[in-house]
């Protein structure tokens, strides 16, 4: 393996990994808004409980991504720097916004409620806006100028189905990934009929999501027929996911000896890993090109020195982060101390 596969290796990682915190953490926000003032569940109450510690731990790896784009792939960086300027500084400021709703909303209840519609809109509109950095890369949107510098055909991106498949498919995803986390932790705190509530969603937003992700691959055409054929080439990867999501969706109507309906744990992890099996044969056939047809991961990769240092930064980075990753794991989302407060007990930003 050369130093350009191991690069963009460590950088889908965190990438994978931002795609599923970042979906559980923005989702849940969402939720926590539309629960809000339903008197009859605590569902609300969970996703703020879950929202309270998680959403620092979501941002490391965002901040991981962008120092590996630029630090693996600095002539990547400056391309998607260029041409993605629009809908990444919508982005940040929509994270600015939020990140804002998180350290104050529960120390200045006067606004509380504005808060956390603010929280919940832009929870939601994130992922789909980071989405759209699929179709960018896919080519046809991307043009270079007499002076050999890159241009977003923002308005050519803006009338394509393939931009807004995108975003449907970045906004179910992170409702029904949301779902069945949530479901799962309110099975952990010993809320079964929040967990209902949770469960009910996840049933209908399971097929919803398998839909906008079929109608995203097939809309990728025109602008790039090149990845759709080279998609058909890794079948197994995506016949291993539809499988893996099969088998997590059934879950939800697995029985147990209690008599509740649906293994939320399996759900949860089986989902996940169709995600993974989806990603792996995505990315496949999205190699070698970053930004197709202009760079790749061979020619943009930094020098062989810069690669080795950046390498053990992060061997040393992770080593150290991994015991913090699993303490926040044990007390956040196992301890029953914590996740199993009464109703009216509210998270601490």
């Amino acid at each position: 393996m050369n130093q350009a596969t191991i690069a963009v290796s460590i950088l889908w990682a965190f990438i994978f990994a931002y795609a599923i915190l970042g979906s559980v953490d923005f989702g849940a926000g969402f939720w926590a808004l539309v629960y809000d003032r339903n008197k009859n569940t605590r569902a609300a109450q969970i996703a703020n409980r879950y929202l309270s510690p998680s959403w620092e731990v979501t941002n490391v790896f965002l901040v991981l991504i962008a120092v590996a784009l630029v630090g693996f792939f600095p002539k990547a960086a400056y391309w998607f720097g260029t041409v993605l300027i629009v809908p990444v500084s919508l982005v940040l400021i929509l994270l600015t916004v939020r990140s804002s709703f998180m350290v104050y909303s529960y120390s200045t209840s006067r606004f509380s409620r504005i808060l956390r519609w603010i929280s919940g809109l832009t929870g939601v509109l994130i992922p789909g806006l980071l989405l759209s950095v699929l179709p960018i890369s896919l080519g046809g949107f991307v043009e270079v100028t007499e002076n050999a510098q890159p241009h977003l055909l923002f308005g050519k991106l803006l009338r394509s189905p393939t931009e807004y498949s995108h975003l449907a498919f970045g906004i179910t995803s992170e409702l029904f990934l949301a779902t069945l986390f949530l479901s799962d932790y309110a099975h952990e705190a010993d809320d079964l009929s929040t967990y209902r509530v949770y469960r009910k969603a996840a049933k209908w937003l399971g097929p919803l999501t398998l839909a906008t992700a079929v109608l995203a691959t097939y809309t990728m055409a025109p602008e790039a027929e090149w990845i759709v054929s080279r998609i058909g080439e890794q079948w197994p990867w995506f016949l291993a996911s539809v499988v893996s999501f099969g088998i997590g969706y059934s879950a939800l109507w697995w029985k147990r000896k209690a008599g509740i309906p649906g293994w939320p744990r399996f759900a949860v992890t089986f989902v996940i890993g169709q995600y993974f099996l989806a990603s792996m044969g995505y990315g496949i056939a999205h190699l070698p090109y970053l930004l197709h047809p202009y760079v790749t991961i061979d020619e943009a990769i930094t020098n062989p020195s810069t690669f080795r240092a950046l390498l053990v930064s992060y061997s040393i980075g992770i080593a150290v982060l991994a015991p913090g990753f699993y303490m926040f794991w044990r007390l956040f989302l196992k301890d029953k101390k914590y996740i199993g407060k009464g109703p009216d007990a509210e998270p601490k930003a």
